[in-house]
């Protein structure tokens, strides 16, 4: 019977998973800035068969480790460069993670609480929303958590080989984050056994064999790019988008006490408003619960995850995403003697992903995309012109156009923003061209930001036409007339 019922369950799960995660998919644009970065950089390894230095812009490109561009050109090889193959691996990982849950919460508790924590994972906001993104959070998530769960399979059992697999996934999440991949999991398993005044289990933990695997995993990729790129390698990965990042912030008017606080409510959603149940069916006892073993771990998973992020300077939405896997345990727990409410947020939220997906998501991303304007100038662009971006810089233009755009700005601002060493500086790694040389060019098309198109008028001369609008960009063909004026058509 049991055995029935968890195939029912991964049935119905696998169901849900794959209606939400990749409905509409083919139809949602890829957006700037973060989005069109990844699917640049995994496009251009494809046609370049370059498959170790990441390259945008024709560029060797250090942001992130090279396991998610992998996936994502694994992708593209199959389904071809589009929507769908770029947000293929996203919706792939987030099955795999609602899987890894229900297998894991079976283990700890049964198989009704496994089923309650799955769905209740894979149909909060922050879920929904990062299975269908192109970023790396999702696979991190997978490989974050599984080096959390085998760990404690290992831990709580005799079953001591699982401490290969901690190991093994430490090293993937290093290949997809960097080195917050195992420092940040390893952490929170020595706050958990300093919790458990257990120093013996050391010895069962395979120290020896699983640093080699780690090592080799996890470092063998960074190794090859720093005997390939050198010192500028990890000045730059290491540096600036480690190091930095955990120290200045890059948002700073986010860097407040409350900002994860803020995030989870909207991440856990619609789930995070059952927690005032959870509190007064606790207050009902007039006690707080004895802290297990299984509960003292998780807990202790969640809380090291939210004040690590608080403490480091940046703040982004999806950094405490990996606490959502124990957050989703605990709240089951709860909904596992409340089935009619259970069912109740099931269809609403089926209904109401549904409706975001189609009214919210695709006319969002069409908005905060510059696809229609790539594909306009992989139309009009001839052999011996130049293409500009003037304001904001669209880098899905040049995912969907497959042709070279350059960022316009004044000669003397040019070496201010070109990439630096420890400066974030070291993003803006897009082609430059001093707008004072656009006079001695007579074939041009400029990409220009609406907020940018007054200043674009005043600075940059020439006969420009308005060949193409739309509300966020506006297309301009040069004329070879020097007559510093614009006309409409």
């Amino acid at each position: 019977m049991e055995h029935l019922s968890t195939k029912k369950h991964i049935v119905i799960i696998l169901s849900i998973g794959i209606y939400l995660f990749f409905l509409g998919n083919q139809g949602i644009y890829i957006t700037d800035p973060v989005e069109s970065n990844y699917t640049l950089t995994a496009s251009e390894m494809v046609q370049s068969g370059d498959y170790i230095s990441p390259q945008i812009y024709g560029m060797y490109w250090y942001d992130k480790p090279i396991l998610f561009y992998w996936q994502l050109a694994s992708a593209f090889t199959i389904f071809g460069i589009n929507e769908f193959s770029a947000r293929f691996w996203p919706a792939v990982m987030g099955l795999i993670g609602i899987m890894g849950t229900y297998a894991f919460t079976r283990y700890l508790y049964n198989a009704k609480i496994a089923f309650i924590a799955s769905l209740i994972l894979e149909t909060s906001f922050e879920y929904w929303l990062i299975s269908k993104a192109v970023i790396t959070d999702m696979s991190l998530f997978v490989f974050f958590n599984a080096v959390l769960v085998c760990f404690y399979l290992a831990y709580s059992s005799e079953k001591k080989q699982y401490y290969y697999g901690a190991y093994l996934f430490a090293g993937l999440a290093t290949l997809t984050k960097g080195p917050i991949g195992f420092l940040l999991p390893g952490f929170i398993i020595v706050v958990f056994m300093l919790w458990q005044r257990n120093t013996t289990e050391l010895k069962h933990m395979k120290c020896a064999v699983g640093t080699l695997i780690l090592t080799f995993v996890g470092g063998s990729w960074y190794y090859i790019m720093y005997m390939i790129h050198g010192k500028i390698f990890l000045e730059t990965f290491l540096g600036v988008h480690n190091f930095l990042r955990a120290t200045v912030s890059e948002h700073p008017k986010d860097n407040v006490w409350y900002y994860y606080l803020v995030m989870f409510i909207i991440g856990f959603f619609p789930w995070a408003f059952t927690l005032p149940l959870v509190l007064k069916k606790m207050w009902a006892k007039r006690a707080c619960p004895k802290i297990d073993e299984t509960t003292g771990f998780l807990v202790i998973w969640i809380l090291v995850v939210f004040v690590f992020y608080q403490i480091v300077a940046t703040k982004y939405t999806t950094y405490t995403f990996p606490a959502f896997l124990p957050i989703a345990i605990l709240v089951a727990r709860f909904f596992a003697e409340r089935k009619p409410l259970l069912k109740k947020m099931l269809i609403f939220n089926l209904v109401f992903y549904t409706l975001l997906t189609f009214f919210v998501a695709i006319p969002y991303c069409q908005k905060y995309s510059a696809k229609d304007a790539g594909v306009i100038v992989a139309a009009s662009k001839k052999s011996d012109a130049i293409v500009g971006s003037y304001g904001e810089y669209h880098t899905s233009a040049v995912f969907y156009s497959g042709v070279k755009i350059y960022r316009i700005e004044k000669a003397q601002n040019i070496d201010k923003l070109i990439p630096k060493a420890m400066s974030w500086n070291s993003k803006n790694v897009m082609p430059f061209f001093p707008e004072e040389d656009l006079i001695k060019k007579n074939h041009v098309l400029m990409l220009v930001s609406a907020d940018s198109l007054d200043r674009f008028k005043m600075d940059i001369k020439g006969n420009w036409v308005l060949v193409w609008q739309r509300n966020q960009e506006l297309l301009f063909k040069k004329q070879s007339s020097i007559n510093p004026n614009y006309f409409y058509q």
